[in-house]
């Protein structure tokens, strides 16, 4: 293998201290809700810690499925239930403003580009 010894750099160590119990939600059409429950190395509900919902939903392009996911701002079910809809557009705009600045800047490097005749 070419890149070993790199490989032998790459820490593998699990933190123990930040153990989560995941769960998923889905109404089998648009949403899916990752739910992460936190948990003390022996599995037991580490009370300590909040749960955190992560909303997850794809759409189709003529490239294929695009996935959006959000992290909701909930204290339960109901209240992540409730953000989706709203994070679900945030994550899209957001992701639309990145890909418009990247075309921007593709067009840019295109634009500034040299071109000798002849060659």
């Amino acid at each position: 293998m070419a890149n070993a010894g790199q490989d032998e750099n790459i820490d593998f160590s699990v933190d123990k201290n930040n153990l989560y119990n995941e769960e998923s939600i889905t109404d089998l059409k648009v949403a899916s809700i990752r739910v992460l429950k936190p948990v003390n190395i022996d599995g037991t509900e580490d009370n300590s810690r909040k749960m955190i919902y992560i909303g997850h939903t794809q759409l189709m392009s003529p490239q294929g499925p695009i996935p959006i996911q959000a992290k909701l701002k909930a204290e339960n079910l109901k209240d992540a239930i409730d953000e989706f809809p709203e994070a679900m557009k945030q994550s899209m705009a957001e992701m639309i403003e990145r890909a418009r600045k990247m075309q921007a800047q593709m067009k840019q490097q295109n634009d500034s580009r040299i071109i000798v005749p002849g060659r």
